[in-house]
Parts: C-alpha cells; sequence; structure tokens
C-alpha cells in the first residue's frame, strides 16, 4: 500500500518535472512517443494477459464498464497508433496566439505554454493510461495517473512498459507517474495537493466525477455523463436518419457520445418511426416511448420522466415525437448533459438554428454524435470530453492542455 508521504513526495517530483519538460524539444518529445508506441506493440501479449486477470474479476460491473476494460491485439495497436499520431501533432508549446506593439515600443507577446501538472482519476479504462502520458508529454505538463480497481493489473503493465520506453529518451525524470494503489485514501490525499497538481480530470462514472468535483481543492475539468440526442426534422432525408440513428445508439451503446434519446418531427413520425423502430427491436434495443410514440409504434414501454435524464449506456433507447424545431431545441437544452447532439436535415436553415440553439460541446448536422472523440477529431487522441464551458469544451487534447503566458520585450521602457 502506498503511504500518503510517498504520494506527497510523488507529486512534489512531478512538479519539479514539469518546469524541465517544459524546455524539452518537440523532436525529444516525438521520439519518445514513437519509442513508447513500439513497446506497447512489441509487449502486447503481457497487455492482454494482464487484462485478462482484470477481467476474471470484472463480473460484477455493468456491460459497459467491461466493454471499456477489455483489451485485445486491434486495441492495443489502435494506442500504439494514437501515440504515433500524437507525435506528428503539430507541438502546441510555444505557439504564438497573438502579438502587437504598443506606441511606448513593447512588444506583448502572447504564448502557448503548458498547464504544469495534470492528475488524471479514471476508472475501468486501461486506454486512458497511454492517451494521457501521450498527451500529457507532447503538450510538455508532468501528469500523474490514479486508476481504478477494476483495471489494476492492466494500468500497472502499460504504465511499467511505457516509463521503461521513456527512459531511453532524455525526458525529465517523473515526467509521467502511477499511484499504485486503488484505495479511496489515496484519492482524498492526492486531491488535497494543490500545491503541486495544477488541474484534475476525472474519467469514469457520474459518481466518480461527482465525487471528485466535491472534494478536490484543485481545479477540475469533467464532464458527468453524456444524454446524447438526434433530432430528425420534418426536412429529413429519412434513409440518411435511419442509418444516422441506428449508428449513434446500436454502433457501441456504452459510450458517452451514443444516444440516449431520439427526437422526431410530429409530420414525419408515422412514416418514420415504424420501420425505425423494428431495426432497433431486432437489434436487441428496447424502446421507451412518449404518448405519440406508443399511438404509432404499439406495445412500447412508456417513458417516464426518469428517462430523459437517464444516460442508459446500453440498449435502451427513449424516443419523443416533437410538434417542431424549437421544441426539440428546448427539449435538448433542458434534458441534455451539454455533450453530443444532431440534427438530421436537409433545411440549412434549421440546422443552423439548431446549430445556434442547442447548448452542447459538440453540435452535428447529419452525422452520428458517435464522431465525438479526439482521435475522430483528428486531435490524435482525447483526455477527456469537457462539457464544461470555462478553458475547454469538448474532445480535450493538446491545445487544452495547455494555458499561455505574456512574454514582454522592451528596450529600457519605464512607466511614467
Amino acid at each position: 500500500m502506498m503511504e500518503m508521504k510517498n504520494i506527497n513526495e510523488l507529486a512534489k517530483r512531478a512538479k519539479d518535472a514539469s518546469y524541465a519538460l517544459a524546455a524539452v524539444p518537440s523532436r525529444v518529445k516525438d521520439g519518445a512517443l514513437r519509442r513508447m508506441a513500439r513497446a506497447l506493440e512489441s509487449n502486447c501479449q503481457e497487455i492482454i494477459r494482464e487484462n485478462k486477470k482484470d477481467m476474471a474479476y470484472a463480473r460484477h460491473l455493468s456491460g459497459a464498464l467491461t466493454d471499456r476494460l477489455i483489451l485485445n491485439e486491434a486495441r492495443v495497436r489502435l494506442m500504439a497508433d494514437s501515440l504515433r499520431h500524437v507525435a506528428l501533432l503539430k507541438d502546441p508549446v510555444g505557439e504564438v496566439i497573438k502579438s502587437g506593439l504598443r506606441p511606448n515600443g513593447l512588444r506583448i507577446q502572447k504564448s502557448r505554454v503548458p498547464i504544469g501538472v495534470i492528475g488524471i482519476i479514471y476508472e475501468a479504462r486501461p486506454n486512458v493510461t497511454s492517451d494521457c502520458i501521450g498527451l500529457c508529454l507532447k503538450s510538455g505538463n508532468a501528469v500523474i495517473l490514479k486508476g481504478g480497481s477494476e483495471a489494476i493489473n492492466t494500468n500497472r503493465a502499460i504504465f511499467r512498459i511505457l516509463q521503461k520506453a521513456a527512459k531511453k529518451s532524455s525526458l525529465p525524470p517523473d515526467t509521467f507517474s502511477f499511484i499504485d494503489t486503488t484505495g479511496r485514501k489515496a484519492l482524498d490525499y492526492l486531491l488535497g495537493l494543490n500545491k503541486y497538481i495544477d488541474l484534475i480530470i476525472p474519467r469514469g462514472g457520474e459518481g466518480l466525477i461527482r465525487f471528485v468535483d466535491e472534494h478536490s481543492k484543485i481545479p477540475v475539468i469533467k464532464h458527468y455523463k453524456g444524454i446524447c440526442h438526434t433530432y430528425v426534422d420534418a426536412r429529413a432525408d429519412l434513409a440518411m436518419a435511419e442509418n444516422i440513428c441506428f449508428n449513434a445508439k446500436a454502433q457501441r451503446p456504452g459510450v458517452c457520445n451514443a444516444m440516449e434519446t431520439l427526437l422526431v418531427h410530429i409530420d414525419i413520425a408515422r412514416e418514420f418511426l415504424p420501420a425505425m423502430i423494428n431495426r432497433y427491436k431486432q437489434a436487441g434495443v428496447e424502446i421507451r416511448g412518449c404518448p405519440r410514440t406508443r399511438k404509432i409504434v404499439l406495445g412500447i414501454k412508456a417513458a417516464k420522466e426518469i428517462d430523459w435524464h437517464t444516460e442508459y449506456l446500453g440498449l435502451i433507447l427513449s424516443v419523443k415525437v416533437v410538434s417542431g424545431l424549437m421544441e426539440a431545441i428546448s427539449h435538448i437544452n433542458h434534458y441534455g448533459s451539454r455533450h453530443s447532439d444532431a440534427i438530421v436535415t436537409k433545411d440549412r436553415q434549421n440546422a443552423m438554428k439548431f446549430l445556434r440553439g442547442v447548448d452542447s460541446a459538440c453540435v452535428y448536422v447529419n452525422a452520428s454524435t458517435r464522431f465525438t472523440d479526439g482521435y475522430e477529431f483528428g486531435l490524435g487522441a482525447e483526455i477527456g470530453i469537457s462539457t464544461d464551458k470555462i478553458h475547454a469544451r469538448g474532445p480535450m487534447a493538446l491545445e487544452e492542455l495547455t494555458t499561455y503566458k505574456y512574454m514582454i520585450f522592451g528596450n529600457g521602457q519605464v512607466r511614467t
């Protein structure tokens, strides 16, 4: 069991590492990322072997958590590919956001810099270990990882492999650290280390994220849940709508960007819903419908108020027939989680009203919400998906792991 004094020392060393890491050249960071990618692939079987130990104790977990926990060769290869992709991306550190010359001759430059030390609290997501190390390294941040008990063996193996590979590069010691205990006491202690840690990012269920947000003395970027919607407009291409809606719910239902509520315009509901719901039923999706939906398709379970608030993370879908675009927008803004929402329509004016009216991090026109993902957005990977509005929103990657400082260049100016 890791003692609290050891966690304190680990955080202190991470802070020291962050100062040195901020000045490490891109070529060194990129070389380390590529070396770590190769190490994941060459040690793939070891990772899978450790993952099987975790899966043996995972029988009590939900299907969504089990899906996120399990690793195979394809998923390990994807982790390695993500590190290589991050290595190819432009280094945000040192980027000049804007620069200007004052009348007194001072040149003021606003430049990107690393945040410092990032604490990642996560559960049942072993790929987070690799993704977060890669993104934090590239953006010049030291990282402290605290995983849950569900994936302790897998996380430990991935960290050990990446740490060994990184030692062959000229990186500061303690660039990334792993708290090798699953106890809640260690989490409580970590959340109080605001002297050394600059930001906490929790990855997990709503319960974990609320606990972190309520107990942390360190700023937290979070998303509680993903209640995502798709609205099928009166002027939608119905064949397109059917494919988008099916993908958004059934392609991988246990993830935060899967659709949980389908909204359908009343003018096309009778034409669209019977075939759509039949396709869902064939895929094992349970439908919970509003009164209008239940009149159109018989034998559907009635949706209750709690259903509109629920992130199912499984094969359950709420369906509501709405009078129009404004009711759809109002429903999403009231019941949604500010994550990802979509409209299917051929009407550009309605599309633009939806984009401007829905208060979510990612808003789609004629595409599945399943694309809300750092890799899919071309960001290499993601450190999380923020539904906050301050500092970062949506998939968080390299730019979101930086802040800025003002650099002022003078030639002897004094203020009078």
